[in-house]
C-alpha cells in the first residue's frame, strides 16, 4: 500500500472526523484558530485516491524567521494505530515527515492517541494506602508508573520500540515546553453500558456524599452562555492565584466557545460551559468539551468561600450525566500527576479524580522528529528562556 500526505479542506477534515468513534477536540481543524501564534494546516493520507486519515497541523514559526517552523500535531495524528498495519509506521510517517519537510518545518512533535497502561483506581488507592500505613515508605512506589498496571497493550509497547528504531524520540523532562505538552497521564470514568445509577455508584463514599451534600445545600447546577464566560472568568482566575497556575486571559475562552460552537445552527455545540449556583450566585464552573464519543472536563474553577456545599462534585456529575445522555462511552478528566504519594504538592487533583472509581491511561506520550538539527537546538534554547 502506498500512502501519501498532502493538504486538505477544512470540510473534508470535518467530515472525516465525524465518521470516527474517537478524534481527540485537538485535532479538529477549528481548534487551530483558537491557538494564536499558530499556523493551522489540515491533512490527509491517501490510498491511492482514497483519504484514510486526517489530522491538524499547527506550525509555529521561530521568532524573526518565520520560513522556519516547529510542527504540532497535538493528541495527533488520529492514524489507525491499533491496525496490524501499524507496524509498518514508516509507511504513514515517513509521507508526513517529507510534507512538514516541504512546509519548513525544523522538527515536528506529535502526541499519538495510543493507550500503554491502566491502574483502575482500586489499585491507585491500595498503592497510596501502602505509603500511609508503612514504617517505611521510601521502599515502596512513589510514583503510578512504579505500580504494576491492571492492564498494558504490547501492542502499543511494539509501537514506541517502532518509533524509536524509526528515529522519533521522547525528551526526558516532563510538563511543557520541550517535555509533553499535553498530559501523559489522564483519569477516565467508563460509561459504554453503564446507566448513571451504576456510576453514582462506582463513586467512592465520599464523593457519593458530596454529591448528595450539594443538592441539600441548594447548588443548582445549568448550562450557561457565551456571555456566562464573563461570571467563569474571575472564579478561574481566583482557583489559578490559589493553586499557583497562570491563568488564561478571557479572551482565550472566547474564542474557544466562537470557534468550537460555530455553525451549531440551534443545536448544543462542541463546548459547554457548566455554573453551578448557590446562594444567588456562582461557586464554581467548568467546560466540557465533546467530541464522537469522548467527552472531556476542559477546565474548572471555584470559590474557596464556597468550598463547604461541594459544588465542584455536582458540575462533574452532571456532565457525567449529559455525556451520558449524548451517547458518549468515555468522560475524561484530563490529566494528572503519576504520583502516589500523598506528600506530593499535586496529590490532592489525583485523589479528587480517583474518586470518580474510573481508570487512570497512560498515553505513549510526544515524540519529537528532528529535521534540521540547527535550527531545532536553537528553538530549544530560546523555549528555555521563555
Amino acid at each position: 500500500m502506498t500512502i501519501t500526505v498532502r493538504a486538505i479542506t477544512t470540510q473534508a477534515h470535518d467530515q472525516w472526523v465525524s465518521s470516527q468513534p474517537f478524534v481527540s477536540f485537538l485535532q479538529l481543524p477549528r481548534w487551530g484558530a483558537v491557538k494564536v501564534g499558530w499556523q493551522a494546516q489540515s491533512i490527509g493520507w491517501f490510498s491511492d485516491s482514497q483519504m484514510v486519515a486526517a489530522a491538524l497541523v499547527l506550525y509555529r514559526p521561530i521568532p524573526k524567521v518565520p520560513s522556519r517552523t516547529l510542527a504540532y500535531l497535538p493528541e495527533g495524528p488520529a492514524l489507525p494505530w491499533a491496525d496490524a498495519s501499524m507496524t509498518e509506521i514508516n509507511q504513514w510517517l515517513d509521507p508526513l515527515i517529507a510534507h512538514c519537510r516541504a512546509a519548513g518545518a525544523f522538527m515536528i512533535k506529535m502526541g499519538p492517541p495510543i493507550a500503554l497502561a491502566r491502574w483502575h483506581a482500586a489499585t491507585i488507592k491500595d498503592a497510596i494506602a501502602a505509603r500511609e500505613d508503612a514504617p517505611d515508605p521510601s521502599a515502596l512506589p512513589r510514583r503510578l508508573s512504579q505500580v504494576p498496571p491492571d492492564w498494558s497493550s504490547e501492542h502499543a509497547a511494539a509501537t514506541v520500540r517502532s518509533l524509536q528504531a524509526a528515529g522519533w524520540t521522547q525528551q526526558a523532562s516532563e510538563g511543557a515546553g520541550f517535555g509533553d505538552v499535553q498530559p501523559r497521564y489522564v483519569f477516565q470514568v467508563p460509561l459504554e453500558g453503564r446507566t448513571p445509577e451504576q456510576v453514582l455508584a462506582g463513586f467512592n463514599q465520599l464523593w457519593r456524599r458530596n454529591v448528595r451534600k450539594a443538592e441539600k445545600a441548594g447548588v443548582l447546577v445549568r448550562i450557561g452562555t457565551r456571555t456566562d464566560l464573563d461570571a467563569f472568568h474571575p472564579i478561574y482566575v481566583e482557583t489559578a492565584k490559589r493553586d499557583g497556575f497562570t491563568p488564561r486571559g478571557l479572551s482565550y475562552f472566547q474564542r474557544m466557545w466562537d470557534c468550537l460552537n460555530q455553525d451549531t445552527d440551534g443545536r448544543p455545540g462542541t463546548l459547554a460551559l457548566y455554573l453551578a449556583e448557590f446562594d444567588g450566585h456562582v461557586a464554581a464552573a467548568t467546560l466540557m468539551v465533546r467530541v464522537g464519543q469522548h467527552a472531556w472536563y476542559s477546565y474548572g474553577a471555584s470559590t474557596t468561600a464556597d468550598r463547604d456545599v461541594r459544588p465542584s462534585n455536582a458540575l462533574q456529575w452532571q456532565m457525567m450525566q449529559d455525556a451520558m445522555a449524548a451517547g458518549c462511552t468515555v468522560y475524561d478528566l484530563r490529566g494528572i500527576t503519576d504520583t502516589v504519594d500523598s506528600a506530593d504538592h499535586l496529590f490532592g487533583l489525583v485523589q479528587f479524580k480517583v474518586g470518580t472509581g474510573g481508570y487512570a491511561q497512560e498515553y505513549v506520550g510526544e515524540w519529537d522528529y528532528v529535521l534540521r538539527p540547527m535550527w531545532a537546538r536553537a528553538y530549544r534554547t530560546w523555549q528555555a528562556r521563555h
